[in-house]
């Protein structure tokens, strides 16, 4: 039987050739944690790395799959926009102020002047099948205004308005089983702020976006 030759002393590393290749591997394993695992799975961006290379929003949206889900279960609502939020959305769905009874010769409401059309700048369909989720973000500076209205045909959704950059993120509001929902949106820093839908239902859903206002560009976001 052939037995196999023990290697010489001088052919195995030494302890300091030991000692550096454990500390490179250390460095190597922290440099993936820090620049690929926090943002892929937590949303988590210290260095800048994950937005570059698109990591941090698949992290951001596991950490809502996860919020979601866990809500869901728990059957506790989403909560409300925070109080420290630096961008303010400023809903258009708060109660005004009672009007004042029309005199009793007022003629008819028919021939009252009509309230001016909101002329939108884009107007995106969006189909979502069940469970399916879908984002669209505008570009937008520091303290840009964009005004926004959606709503939903065929059911409910699950959404969040929130904001991103590299090293940056904000969540400005979110709701489950909501139909619609109209307001300006501030941006809190330069960088893209938008809508994420969810369809929790059991059919498809048709959210129609409608914006305008201090953007230069809206695009869907894979």
């Amino acid at each position: 039987m052939y037995n196999s030759d023990t290697p010489l002393h001088a052919e195995l590393p030494s302890s300091r050739q030991l000692v550096r290749s454990t500390i490179l591997a250390a460095i190597s394993a922290l440099v993936l944690l820090v620049a690929v695992v926090l943002p892929a799975e937590y949303g988590i961006d210290p260095t800048g790395v994950g937005g570059i290379l698109r990591m941090t929003k698949i992290g951001e949206i596991k950490q809502q799959l996860a919020a979601e889900a866990a809500a869901d279960a728990a059957g506790t609502p989403v909560a409300e926009p925070t109080a420290t939020a630096t961008a303010v959305i400023a809903s258009s769905n708060a109660a005004e102020p009672a009007t004042k009874a029309a005199p009793a010769n007022t003629k008819s409401v028919a021939t009252q002047a009509a309230e001016p059309k909101v002329e939108w700048r884009d107007e995106i369909p969006l189909t979502l099948t069940p469970g399916e989720g879908m984002e669209i973000k505008l570009k937008m500076v520091a303290g840009a205004k964009a005004q926004y209205s959606w709503v939903v045909k065929g059911g409910e959704v699950n959404f969040d308005t929130h904001g991103d950059a590299p090293g940056k993120s904000i969540s400005y509001q979110k709701g489950r089983g909501v139909a619609s929902d109209e307001g300006v949106l501030e941006a809190a820093f330069t960088g893209n702020h938008g809508w994420y839908w969810r369809n929790r239902g059991q059919s498809n859903v048709q959210v129609i976006l409608r914006t305008r206002g201090d953007y230069s560009d809206i695009k869907k976001m894979m």
